[in-house]
């Protein structure tokens, strides 16, 4: 029994026993086309290291925000237009932070319309 013909390329483990493929066929006939590997996935250490601060940041603010809860639990009197009403501290500070953002998302909403026009 003879050891199977090793002369392909070391990386390359389909190569084995097949010969020195880079010289076309015998018969002088067109060279079968290389086959095509599936690309590999790029590893981009910076994207994990993003994902983990932005973890550290999101449970940092959550820590904050439990905090901010615990702190403000007291009951404040609240004057409306129409009347007053008694709510938790944190309530009234939820809402009116709630509704600043709305006003925030309003305005850019408009600011890109007004663009979109010129």
């Amino acid at each position: 029994m003879s050891a199977p013909d090793r002369s392909g390329t070391a990386d390359d483990p389909l190569s084995v026993g097949l010969g020195n493929r880079s010289t076309g066929p015998a018969d002088g006939g067109a060279a079968e086309p290389a086959p095509q590997q599936a690309p590999q996935k790029e590893r981009h250490p910076g994207r994990a290291i993003g994902r983990s601060l932005a973890l550290a940041l999101l449970i940092f603010v959550t820590v904050l925000l439990v905090l901010f809860v615990v702190f403000n639990g007291q009951t404040v009197q609240i004057s409306l237009v129409f009347g007053d009403v008694e709510a938790p501290l944190v309530v009234a500070l939820l809402i009116a932070a709630a509704l600043g953002g709305l006003l925030v998302w309003l305005a850019s909403i408009v600011l890109r319309a007004r663009r979109r026009r010129r």
